[in-house]
């Protein structure tokens, strides 16, 4: 029984490889990323990494940091949103040169503020929930790379027992691995 059991997995296992070929195993995402949350715009990067199971199925860990800064009369104040977030990620890969995508992220997410008033920082900051929900086009230029056209994502934050919705823009580089 013990050998029928590992028999079956590693067919399992086997058949999810030759499923992944119709697309990469493996991409990796970099690029600009901008959030409006609360009447402010913050600029910022995101980072993903993606491993397929098959042509549209693949597991997401996605990570991004946001940041404004503002000087008025010798006082600056500078916040920060960070979220990483993991979850599945379905593609539909009919066509070899536009990939749509659709993903529900979960995680955390950081805010943080510093204040400089007359030489003296202060600095606060706080961990809480995040969900991500969205999903984007990528633009396949050669096997290895894609450009991602537009990534646009609800990014869901609960701080405090208040909860933000905020969209999110990002826009970069796709690197395409084992196709």
């Amino acid at each position: 029984m013990r050998k029928l059991v590992c028999l079956l997995g590693l067919i399992f296992l086997v058949s999810l490889t030759a499923a992944a070929q119709d697309g990469p195993k493996a991409e990796l995402f970099g690029g600009y990323s901008y959030i409006r949350s609360g009447g402010t715009n913050f600029h910022g990067w995101n980072a993903s990494a993606a491993g397929n199971l098959n042509h549209w199925f693949g597991i997401v860990g996605d990570f991004s940091g946001h940041y404004y800064s503002l000087d008025v009369l010798g006082t600056s104040v500078s916040t920060s949103i960070y979220a990483y977030t993991f979850g599945p990620q379905f593609s539909y890969r009919a066509n070899d040169k536009i990939v749509p995508f659709a993903r529900v992220l979960v995680g955390g997410a950081r805010i943080g503020a510093e204040t400089t008033i007359a030489g003296v920082s202060v600095s606060a900051s706080e961990n809480g929930f995040a969900t991500n929900v969205g999903g984007g086009v990528d633009w396949v230029a050669s096997p290895s790379v894609a450009i991602r056209l537009i990534q646009a994502d609800a990014l869901i934050t609960r701080f405090s027992g208040s909860t933000s919705t905020d969209g999110r823009l990002s826009f970069g580089v796709v690197f395409r691995f084992n196709r």
